[in-house]
């Protein structure tokens, strides 16, 4: 009995059009980033290791159970941990989406440990959020080939510092996860123009 119900299919497909969005945007270049959804029988759904995020096929998304083993011999993500850490945290949350934008990528540059985004309309694009006058804080850590050692500094600042729409990781990327696909994917693409909107205002960026 194949443990990739249709449910399984209609992720896949959501994951699959994420990919091409986000790719048509050039925040995945070449195989970069990692998308997943979390099923009701509490398996994941999530992209196979290497894969280009724009040209996603049914055959490029897994399956993996809760603690990220591969339920049908294929090869997840290298950063499969990062995504099953915030499943287990947060048991609302249905998606998790990562990709390697060059904002995000610069961002660590510029603001060490964290930024601070605030006073800006599109904020209200974030859950729980609706009024311009916020402030949002989004952590930024130290790049790490150790993912569980990686996931545990994620876990350790949750617990210090209470829950945050996404997070940053140095030269690399950043993670943002809601209550399905698309609304992680409004997460994300809010998420991309404040991070361009703050590198503007610091000059680093000339368009």
């Amino acid at each position: 009995m194949t443990l990739k119900t249709a449910e399984f299919y209609d992720k896949a497909e959501q994951l699959i059009a994420a990919g091409r969005f986000i790719d048509s945007k050039g925040w995945v270049p070449a195989t970069s980033g990692n998308f997943s959804a979390r099923l009701s029988d509490g398996n994941i759904a999530i992209t196979v290791s290497g894969r280009h995020k724009g040209q996603l096929q049914a055959a490029d998304i897994m399956l993996i159970d809760s603690q990220g083993q591969s339920l049908d011999g294929q090869k997840p993500s290298a950063e499969t941990l990062l995504h099953t850490h915030l499943y287990q945290r947060y048991p609302e949350v249905q998606a998790v989406l990562h990709p390697h934008s060059l904002n995000a990528t610069l961002l660590p540059r510029f603001f060490k440990h964290q930024l601070v985004l605030e006073n800006y309309e599109l904020l209200k694009a974030l859950s729980g959020i609706d009024s311009h006058e916020t402030q949002i804080v989004i952590p930024i850590f130290d790049n790490d080939q150790n993912i569980a050692r990686l996931a545990k500094a994620v876990d350790d600042y949750l617990d210090q510092h209470g829950d945050i729409h996404a997070y940053v990781i140095g030269g690399h990327g950043f993670y943002t996860w809601g209550s399905s696909v698309a609304t992680t994917l409004r997460y994300l693409e809010a998420l991309e123009f404040l991070f361009e909107c703050e590198l503007r205002l610091q000059g680093m960026i000339n368009k």
